[in-house]
């Protein structure tokens, strides 16, 4: 596959890539200043790596304009990735300088940044705007607060609810408590309770707390409780029990301007089950996070965020993994997936399959990151071509995917999802002979068997043909490229038709030069594209070039010199009827931006799969 898995390069804020975690030492505090303190704290332990947090505080009399921190990490100890500062390194030695928004602090003001960090040491030697950094605001050693317990609901009304929790603990004292409502904070209390109102009736929300201690550390999040206020109405979910998947893609709210919020407007969150945030990176046999502003640093403002609440600078989560959380708070049902590889990413596999065990161990503490665990419900793998030429040539062997797949469910266990999304090559001795997925098969829940990009123009000169055939016809260019033969083939190894979802491609794909409208016709290269030649949504084409037959059950259309091929929710309903037929556990799209403003592709994978 090829279209599907070019990522547009995304944006970032960090000056430092995101590299695998492990663990670090106990809270340290810095050193100091006559008018401003600097002090350090590990906030998150998670065994395989940690999040450290500076606060910066104005103890003086006069405003700060600007602050820069250095500290020395020993030798193996770093900073991995960091947000709300610039953070730089020369050798062990460490700068952390502001952001222009957080720069100025008014007397008795304070800021905090963090960090993720590898090794297995402490912060030593800080300087805070050259001085020493402690000033006399915390004693040193002071560590920030434990997590609050889990917030208890009780007497919910249309508009309210209350809220009550055990007491976080602190060496030096709690000063208060953070009430976060879908990962923003809504109020900040001394007590261990907390009504909330002017809610919507009938609305789900999510709720944790986080405490503050006496030198305005602030601790991590503790554990989140759903809530539903009464009264009210709301989409039901998708009936029945296939499943229903769709991908978001991690750089389409970049171009594309496709956002988490996008899933409410168009009516696709209620017509759903499951989606695939992609893509998480493999890089150095390890799970990564890609492009990290889009992931969990851009701010939302209220109109486009799912909850109607603004994003604020503070706030322990942003950018595409709290609007998740916020969707999955309004549609409870949604189960979300944490998608690692694609056509382009793919090549990071092979130093993977070396290690199984290790992979698996990088992808978990990516996945359960105390920031986001609660957002993800499961892992994908997306290797597009084990033991199999694609972008590269992967040697691992036919057993490599396998084994892949049985370390990250001895990882993740019972309790998560674990897929992958596979070849549809059904062709003698193709891709899906090379590696061993009727085996694999008993460790993962479901396949996504990728069934299109069979042809397009990547073969510039023809000839035309349905990129996504649901049969064989008179004429394929190619024998076992069409869905049915790739589902026998994975049923034949064994592959319970329960664990397939049939593919479908939310775009198209086309040549130009063309003469003929029935498919067979030659062709001088791809057809204009907004985003890449030969390639375009269906949410254009339905309009640009309207559909002039249908072959092996997709739509094709004729207009001008160009010649595309896509599927349409007549075409669509059809392949889901199929799907029935074939005992299949469902279906899943690529990808959501590709379908119109009121859902209509989705709708017809739901309305076909009921």
């Amino acid at each position: 596959m090829r279209f599907r898995h070019r990522a547009a390069a995304g944006f970032a804020t960090l000056l430092l890539p995101f590299a695998g975690l492990v663990g670090l030492t106990s809270p340290a505090q810095a050193a100091a200043s006559a008018t401003a303190t600097a002090t350090y704290a590990k906030t998150q332990d998670w065994g395989s790596g940690f999040e450290g947090k500076w606060t910066v505080k104005n103890t003086g009399t006069t405003a700060l304009s600007s602050w820069t921190v250095e500290w020395d990490f020993p030798s193996g100890t770093s900073v991995t990735s960091a947000w709300d500062a610039d953070v730089t390194s020369s050798g062990t030695h460490w700068t952390a300088r502001n952001k222009s928004w957080n720069g100025s602090l008014a007397p008795g003001a304070s800021v905090s940044f963090g960090f993720n960090g590898a090794g297995a040491g402490s912060p030593a030697n800080c300087k805070l705007n050259g001085g020493s950094c402690d000033g006399g605001g915390t004693v040193p050693g002071d560590a920030a607060p434990s997590a609050p317990g889990k917030p208890t609901a009780s007497d919910i009304t249309n508009t309210s609810v209350k809220l009550s929790w055990s007491a976080a603990t602190d060496d030096k004292g709690i000063k208060n408590y953070d009430v976060l409502r879908d990962g923003a904070k809504v109020a900040t209390v001394t007590g261990t309770s907390y009504t909330d109102t002017g809610l919507t009736a009938g609305t789900d929300y999510s709720y944790s707390v986080q405490a503050r201690d006496t030198a305005d550390q602030t601790g991590p999040a503790g554990a989140a409780t759903a809530v539903r206020t009464t009264g009210g109405t709301t989409d039901p979910p998708p009936t029945g029990d296939k499943v229903k998947l769709g991908y978001f893609t991690e750089w389409g709210v970049y171009g594309r301007n496709y956002h988490v919020k996008n899933l409410v407007t168009s009516g696709s969150a209620s017509k759903i089950t499951h989606i695939n945030y992609a893509f998480g990176n493999v890089k150095d046999g390890k799970c990564t996070v890609d492009d990290t502003f889009a992931a969990y640093d851009k701010a939302y403002t209220a109109d486009q965020s799912v909850s109607g609440t603004a994003d604020t600078w503070d706030q322990p989560l942003r950018g595409n993994f709290n609007q998740l959380r916020q969707l999955k708070a309004k549609y409870p049902h949604i189960k979300v997936l944490y998608s690692f590889g694609g056509w382009t990413y793919s090549g990071g596999f092979a130093q993977a399959a070396a290690n199984p065990a290790a992979f698996a161990a990088s992808c978990k503490a990516v996945v359960e990151d105390p920031r986001w665990a609660d957002v993800f419900d499961g892992i994908d793998i997306d290797w597009e071509y084990p033991n199999a030429c694609g972008l590269t040539c992967d040697t691992s062997g036919p057993a490599a995917f396998k084994n892949l797949m049985s370390a990250l469910r001895s990882q993740f266990g019972s309790n998560y999802l674990v897929t992958a999304a596979i070849t549809a090559d059904g062709s003698s001795g193709g891709k899906l002979d090379a590696a061993d997925y009727g085996g694999a098969s008993s460790y993962v829940d479901w396949y996504n068997v990728m069934t299109y990009d069979y042809f397009g123009a990547f073969d510039a000169d023809g000839p035309t043909a349905p990129h996504s055939p649901l049969t064989s016809y008179s004429g394929i260019p190619a024998a076992g490229f069409n869905s049915a033969d790739a589902i026998a083939k994975l049923k034949s190894k064994g592959v319970p038709s329960a664990k397939l979802l049939l593919g479908i491609g939310f775009y198209g794909r086309g040549w130009t030069g063309v003469t003929q409208s029935a498919p067979g016709g030659t062709a001088t290269g791809p057809a204009p594209g907004t985003y890449e030649a030969g390639i375009e949504d269906y949410k254009v084409l339905k309009n640009s070039c309207p559909a002039t037959g249908t072959i092996a059950g997709t739509a094709y259309a004729y207009c001008g010199s160009n010649w595309w091929s896509y599927d349409t929710p007549s075409t669509i309903a059809g392949k889901m009827s199929w799907a029935k037929s074939q005992g299949l556990g469902g279906a899943f799209f690529w990808e959501f931006s590709g379908d119109t403003g009121n859902g209509e592709l989705v709708s017809a994978i739901n309305s076909g799969l009921r």
